[in-house]
């Protein structure tokens, strides 16, 4: 089985319990019959590292752009330092540290074995929580928020508000298996997590997410998934079905809009108009970019650093709000483990606008608007597409990484979002 997860990285993922004490007994709240979980711990060869940075060094760089500006895309003298930084002094081994010390396991769902992280509070009457990355993210998302959220206490938080935490890999990304077969799109990935958190014990639970994170998190909450009660997105679904075919045929303004509702559609107008190429690609075409994102490490980098740029709420300079190593580590999961294709494939699996309402949910709804987002949400929007919304907060900063940016802004917000459901 291990060998079935990434042999393009040679087994780089072997068994072995990362930590001891009350975290380590989590596979021991799995249901008696249920399929294994098994413990896990990352071991990228260090073959493979040399590898990728000697790739790196002998990189083949495009001309630099012919204009003074990010409008053609990364800018050269951008890219370049932080790759000659990659390639250098960056050290993978401290992120995969970092891993290791955290409770992870690995078990098999619908044929695919399925990677996560499995944080249980030390308070009682915590929360479960499963809490979904994105692309171009990864788990590592999540990593400055688990102490927050599962130890409050020791965060300005009050025991009440404790999480145990499920931090899954999507199938396709990171340390989970790719499919090899299609159907792998948010529908059958909400039904998956469903099921580890119900073979992990726990049948009463919520879902966070933004991205891709999001979606999963409203598909769970469509199909009334199995112990959901309730979910937090910050990046929620909800523009109405009548402006998504204006924004789509191209069409002027509509009238009638509020203000919120008019900020937002010119946001959305200006992202596809400029910035949704990479989406259309993926979902029509993923195999085709995907030899590149596999092939080669710094074209794999500008595509997501182009991204991480402009979806981070730092005015297009990320290094504002993430260190080079934070995004170098998010960078180099895709590599190491060879994703590039994989998880891109996950738009075409959805093939669908991520930010269009699709049917309503009754499910109890939680939203966060970070300022950063791609489009902030207009609480009218979100009153549409979600006839239960219990909670609406508009965020002081932050962007489409949350997590990754603000981490204890957004476990503030999440505590908040779910106090009242517990």
């Amino acid at each position: 089985m291990k060998d079935q997860l990434f042999p393009a990285t040679r087994r780089a993922v072997v068994g072995g319990l990362a930590v001891a004490g009350a975290a380590a007994v989590a596979p021991a709240l799995a249901k008696a019959g249920a399929p294994a979980v098994r413990p896990f711990k990352v071991a990228i060869p260090q073959a493979d590292i040399v590898a990728m940075k000697g790739r790196i060094a002998a990189t083949r760089w495009a001309d630099a752009e012919p204009v003074s500006d990010d409008t053609q895309g990364v800018r050269r003298r951008t890219l370049e330092p932080l790759m000659t930084y990659w390639a250098g002094a960056y050290d993978w081994r401290k992120v995969e540290a970092r891993l290791n010390a955290l409770p992870m396991f690995v078990t098999e769902i619908d044929g695919l074995d399925i990677q996560f992280i499995h944080v249980r509070s030390r308070h009682e009457n915590a929360m479960p929580m499963i809490l979904t990355h994105g692309w171009p993210g990864s788990i590592l998302e999540f990593l400055k928020v688990i102490d927050p959220l599962t130890n409050p206490t020791a965060h300005g938080g009050e025991a009440k508000d404790a999480f145990h935490l499920v931090i899954p890999s999507i199938p396709g990304f990171g340390f989970s298996a790719k499919p090899t077969v299609p159907g792998w799109g948010s529908d059958h990935i909400g039904r998956a997590w469903s099921q580890l958190m119900l073979r992990l014990g726990y049948d009463r639970y919520v879902s966070q997410g933004g991205d891709c994170g999001s979606v999963i998190s409203q598909r769970m909450a469509l199909q009334k998934v199995q112990g959901l009660i309730g979910i937090h997105l910050n990046m929620p679904a909800v523009v109405p079905a009548e402006i998504a075919h204006i924004l789509a045929a191209g069409d002027p303004t509509p009238a009638g809009l509020t203000a919120q509702e008019r900020e937002a559609f010119d946001q959305l107008e200006a992202f596809y108009r400029d910035n949704s190429a990479y989406a259309a690609m993926m979902n029509t075409r993923p195999q085709t970019i995907g030899y590149s994102l596999v092939d080669s490490p710094v074209g794999m980098a500008a595509w997501m650093y182009e991204k991480i740029s402009q979806w981070t709420y730092s005015g297009g300079d990320p290094l504002k709000v993430l260190t080079r190593d934070e995004i170098l580590d998010d960078v180099s999961l895709y590599w190491l483990t060879a994703t590039g294709a994989s998880a891109a494939r996950i738009y075409w699996e959805d093939h669908t606008n991520n930010f269009n309402a699709r049917g309503v949910i009754d499910l109890p709804v939680a939203v966060s608007v970070f300022p950063g987002e791609i489009f902030r949400a207009p609480k009218t929007w979100a009153q549409r597409a979600y006839t239960n919304l219990f909670y609406f907060s508009e965020a002081s900063n932050g962007g489409h990484f949350a997590a990754w940016e603000q981490p204890a802004l957004f476990a503030q917000e999440v505590r908040a979002a779910f106090r009242s459901l517990r």
